[in-house]
């Protein structure tokens, strides 16, 4: 899944990991704590994919974004980092959809996850290390089963597997629920547990459905024993970050911890980490959930209710949601991905027409200021992709510690208010990912490299100098840093259907510029100061 537009990981860099402050929210604890991994300067990463039953809608992406963000965030901080995201390929509703269409199972998975990795791809998530399918890993997932029967935590009847919850004393921890209070699987699994809240391991085969050979039978596995097996394969029996949706907390989450914790007498997992939920703005085209109902992040209120209350209102395809290749078209990966690091992953995030037309004006501000970089500079802010399909590279910062030497030692003003608002920004960062507090840095810098370019007569080809250029080029390279952290700015904007309108803008601009150096080569310097004012 990397392409060559990757942050690039470094294996040198083990003094700056000792500085860093990073602190995390941790669902299981309720509270943020400094980040210590396993091993020293490196980083498992686990996050839940999606179910390939049919294709992928807004609410899919915005998990892989925001842990996308994050291995960037830890990869420039120093860390070695492996991101894992799991492709579900067998369920219920996989054979529901192959019965629907008149196709195989395994056609339909195939079909829906190269849909969903087309739109990865278009909001730039390129860190994914790798995309395990369940089908892929059956034998891994049958010996888990065998060593939680033969541990005592599982049993088997008539073909099926359970889990018993009973015999897990810490059950219930993580979504803070008791045993007492778990509502198992229905139908005619439900006379085959020991009590309710036993969860399935194994599925016996029916009709016509897929199946595979097991010791108990033909049959499939269940959704969460799923995760434990591939995180483990691939992560180790215990591994630092877990991620998800909120509405992942309970079950999968909690069964996942269990059935890793009973089979290793380990803890799964370091850091459980939640983003909150998607849910539709406005009472038009409203996709579901109460209208009225503020934000919620984990941490400002119960896991449990937060839970519950971003499950009815997250955005699914059962309430309308969809055409994602369409909003990709009309919106560009770079705007909706930009939309969604605008808050805390931790807060529910409100989408709608109006969010997303906020987030395109707010990067063609940016987009503004890189064109005018270039033009005046002479040089190119983006790389470039030679005939040979190589980016080239352009020096800037690629780790936190080049980036603290680009501004070493600066007594500029302008420079020395970029590092302020370049250590802000890293602070936000550190504070459990803050991407919306550290956009607010990003917006400060670009009207700080405006109001430099006005300030130092950048526009006038006779009043601008080669040391302003040069200060201007650091300060811009500043930007374009702190911007592929998030993975924004790393290649020219795409062409969206509202173009005249910002064809237009970048028109008027132009022939402001024009009209203030009119004004001053003609010594009008209260038209001159007027337009200049007006710009910033």
């Amino acid at each position: 899944m990397a392409s060559a537009l990757t942050i690039q990981q470094t294996s040198d860099y083990q003094p700056m990991l000792a500085q860093l402050n990073i602190r995390v929210y941790n669902t299981l604890t309720r509270q943020k704590e400094a980040f210590e991994t396993i091993e020293p300067g490196k980083v498992g990463m686990y996050l839940c994919g999606p179910t390939v039953y049919a294709e992928a809608h807004i609410g899919h992406m915005v998990g892989p974004v925001i842990f996308d963000t994050i291995k960037r965030y830890l990869v420039y901080c120093g860390f070695d980092v492996t991101l894992v995201v799991n492709i579900t390929d067998v369920d219920d509703k996989l054979i529901a959809s192959s019965r629907k269409r008149g196709i195989s199972m395994s056609q339909v998975a195939t079909e829906m996850t190269m849909d969903y990795l087309a739109n990865l791809q278009a909001l730039g998530v390129t860190q994914i290390d790798h995309l395990p399918r369940a089908t892929d890993n059956m034998d891994e997932i049958i010996r888990f089963i065998e060593e939680l029967i033969e541990a005592g935590y599982a049993y088997e009847n008539a073909g099926d597997v359970f889990f018993d919850v009973t015999r897990d004393a810490e059950y219930g921890k993580l979504s803070n629920r008791t045993v007492d209070s778990q509502q198992g699987e229905g139908g005619g699994a439900a006379a085959k547990k020991r009590s309710p809240g036993d969860f399935a391991l194994w599925k016996s085969a029916k009709a016509d459905e897929p199946s595979w050979d097991s010791p108990w039978g033909m049959g499939r596995p269940g959704w969460h024993i799923e995760c434990s097996a591939m995180s483990r394969r691939l992560l180790g029996k215990t591994f630092d970050i877990h991620g998800g949706g909120l509405d992942l907390v309970f079950p999968h989450h909690e069964n996942e911890l269990a059935q890793s914790r009973c089979c290793h007498g380990q803890p799964m997992v370091r850091y459980w980490m939640h983003n909150g939920l998607m849910r539709s703005g406005g009472t038009a085209g409203k996709v579901g959930g109460k209208g009225d109902r503020q934000p919620t992040a984990v941490g400002q209120v119960p896991v449990e209710t937060a839970v519950e209350a971003d499950a009815s209102s997250k955005i699914s395809r059962s309430k309308g949601a969809g055409g994602l290749h369409q909003l990709i078209e009309q919106q560009t990966g770079e705007r909706i991905r930009f939309f969604l690091l605008r808050s805390q992953y931790r807060s529910t995030i409100v989408f709608g027409d109006e969010g997303l037309e906020e987030a395109g004006q707010a990067l063609n501000a940016f987009y503004r200021l890189i064109g005018r970089f270039e033009r005046l500079s002479g040089q190119a802010f983006y790389p470039r992709v030679n005939v040979a399909g190589e980016v080239e590279e352009l020096s800037y910062a690629k780790t936190r510690a080049d980036g603290h030497a680009v501004l070493a030692g600066v007594n500029e003003p302008i420079l020395e208010e970029i590092a302020k608002l370049r250590a802000s920004y890293l602070e936000k960062m550190d504070d459990d990912f803050n991407t919306g507090g550290a956009v607010s840095d990003l917006f400060e810098m670009s009207r700080a490299i405006n109001r430099f370019i006005d300030q130092a007569h950048l526009e006038d080809s006779k009043g601008r100098t080669v040391d302003g250029l040069a200060t201007l080029t650091t300060a811009m390279s500043v930007l374009r840093e702190l911007g592929a952290i998030m993975g924004l700015f790393l290649k020219a904007p795409k062409k969206t259907g509202d173009d005249s309108a910002s064809a237009t803008v970048d028109g008027l601009m132009k022939l402001l510029i024009e009209l203030r150096a009119k004004a001053r080569t003609n010594k009008d310097f209260a038209t001159s100061d007027a337009i200049r004012d007006g710009l910033s």
